[in-house]
């Protein structure tokens, strides 16, 4: 069942999501050859709670840490450990914390230093597919068109769509009705309503879509032994149109990016809350 959100959660929910992307746009400066994954790990815990707010993944399902830490072939949920991160690679870091009993849940695939293109063109296609979804995210459609867009812009590109793993809806549970996923049919699946909140995530792989687990229970790693990547936003629906409760802008901040990529989905309230 959905649970549509009124507008006083839909801003209890923005401050949640708003602890997690000035959580990544902190790690976006600490994230540099060297870093073991661990040790971003305790510093996103460390400000997770200065900020008033419960790391949200730490002991859900069982899970051992604050971050999923998705390093290259691994698509996502990746267990923290000691290995250093290197030039040239990529590292999906998926985040989420708890505020007044909502959750914010979202996900940034970065670089470390420099990368080759090919593996650069997978980041930027992945990004552009997620506005896609985001896009479609209204009031009038379903959840297959969600999917559908977000498809279509990563198979003509030649990329694989993972299946298995999904979006979904969010509130007081990380985890609430729909499922989003990443394909899909246009007008198929459930009908979008006022106030429904939900993160948006593509999980794009540079070869096959296919995947497989590690015996940790936890990392999915691709089948072809290639790059994945994975960005993750959330979206209210307010005034039947998307609207962003999360943004990318601290991790442009912190590494000098300039981008309008997510003008046309941002409210007044969003702009004061920055």
């Amino acid at each position: 069942m959905i649970i549509p959100k009124t507008r006083e959660e839909i801003e209890i929910m923005r401050e949640s999501a708003l602890v997690v992307s000035r959580t990544l746009g902190m790690l976006a400066s600490e994230i540099k050859p060297g870093v073991n994954t661990l040790q971003l790990d305790k510093l996103a815990e460390e400000y997770i709670r200065e900020q008033n707010a419960i790391p949200g993944f730490l002991g859900l399902y069982d899970f051992p840490n604050t971050l999923c830490m998705s390093p290259n072939t691994q698509v996502v949920h990746g267990v923290p450990n000691s290995t250093p991160l290197v030039e040239g690679d990529i590292i999906s870091i998926d985040c989420g914390a708890i505020k007044e009993g909502f959750y914010g849940d979202h996900a940034y695939t970065f670089p470390i230093g420099e990368i080759d293109a090919e593996t650069e063109k997978l980041l930027k296609v992945t990004k552009e597919s997620l506005y896609r979804g985001i896009d479609e995210f209204r009031i009038g459609n379903r959840v297959g068109d969600v999917g559908f867009a977000i498809q279509k812009y990563c198979e003509e590109r030649g990329y694989g769509v993972v299946r298995e793993l999904v979006g979904h809806g969010l509130g007081r549970k990380m985890h609430e009705d729909p499922e989003m996923p990443n394909y899909g049919q246009r007008g198929r699946g459930k009908k979008f309503i006022e106030g429904m909140v939900v993160a948006i995530e593509p999980m794009i792989n540079q070869g096959t879509k296919r995947i497989k687990q590690l015996k940790d229970g936890w990392t999915i790693l691709t089948a072809d032994g290639k790059p994945s990547a994975h960005f993750e936003h959330n979206v209210a629906i307010v005034e039947g149109k998307p609207e962003l409760l999360s943004t990318f802008k601290y991790i442009y901040d912190a590494l000098g990016i300039e981008s309008d990529e997510e003008d046309k989905f941002r409210s007044e309230i969003y702009d004061q809350k920055l």
